[in-house]
């Protein structure tokens, strides 16, 4: 069974910093789409930021300049570093896998969310 396990995610001041960690296993994770997403309370979940199997990074509007994400294939890892957070960054985040097995076949995998919560 696939696994992605989220790890990082805490309460901080704004304009402090946080790494999530995201752990896959059982996928084959080189060639796998990584992203992080995020939902906030009462709000829809939302693209943060994604990072193809060739290490291509895109990122969502409001986090450009401030978020990098990451991946290490040796490790079966993706990273997020949160710098200059602000309090409309608090929501849970989310880990996604998304593994091309064929044209018509795309399997998305998410992991159980972590929480970040940023104070004024």
């Amino acid at each position: 069974q696939v696994q992605l396990v989220e790890s990082g995610g805490g309460l901080v001041q704004a304009g402090g910093s946080l790494r999530l960690s995201c752990a896959a296993s059982r996928i084959p994770f080189s060639i796998a789409a990584m992203g992080w997403y995020r939902q906030a309370p009462g709000k829809q979940r939302e693209l943060v930021a994604t990072i193809t199997s060739g290490g291509l990074p895109n990122y969502a509007d409001s986090v450009k300049g401030r978020f990098t994400i990451s991946r290490d294939n040796a490790k079966n890892t993706v990273y997020l570093q949160m710098n200059s957070l602000i309090p409309e960054d608090t929501a849970v985040y989310y880990c996604n896998a998304r593994v091309t097995v064929s044209k018509a076949t795309i399997n998305d995998y998410w992991g159980q969310g972590t929480q970040v919560t940023v104070s004024s």
